[in-house]
């Protein structure tokens, strides 16, 4: 297995996790946190895909997906630069989905365009250093698995939530 299939097997394993996650709930049930001050299944969901998006878009030096189309208004929002990093409560509670199908399109897209990228990526592409503001400095590799991991811990913790509602 090369490099590519290795982190597209990962990142293709997202989009059914998402799917499962929001698939038949209420713009009301996408909103439901568990607690005061938790994360609602739709925040995490539109989060991860808002990190996935803002990384590989800044890695591709390339617009987000998420300044097209008129996604913000879609979740309830006007700023196009929000990925949900260091939310408040009530900044969670102000990401408002308008149903399910758009946190699976939004999601849907961004990992259309990542699985592209991952496609033309070569062993030598990881070693790249995509980000000088931390000590290391951040490779191409650890920020796709970094993605990764945060992406699947997000999915994880949506799909518990989900469980919660039952």
């Amino acid at each position: 297995m090369n490099v590519n299939e290795l982190l597209t097997e990962g990142y293709d394993r997202l989009p059914d996790l998402v799917r499962d996650a929001v698939k038949g709930l209420s713009p009301e049930q996408l909103r439901w946190a568990p607690a005061e001050g938790a994360n609602s299944i739709g925040w995490l969901v539109w989060h991860l895909t808002r990190v996935q998006d803002d990384h590989v878009a800044e890695i591709l030096e390339q617009d987000q997906v998420y300044a097209a189309d008129g996604w913000p208004r879609r979740f309830g929002l006007s700023d196009a630069s929000d990925t949900g990093y260091g939310h408040t409560p009530a900044q969670v509670a102000a990401v408002r989905p308008e149903s399910d199908q758009a946190l699976i399109d939004y999601y849907d897209a961004v990992h259309a365009r990542t699985r592209q990228f991952l496609a033309g990526l070569s062993p030598a592409d990881l070693d790249r250093v995509v980000d000088e503001r931390w000590d290391p400095p951040v490779t191409l590799g650890v920020r796709l698995v970094s993605v990764l991991d945060d992406d699947s811990q997000h999915v994880g913790q949506a799909a518990y939530v989900r469980g919660l509602l039952s």
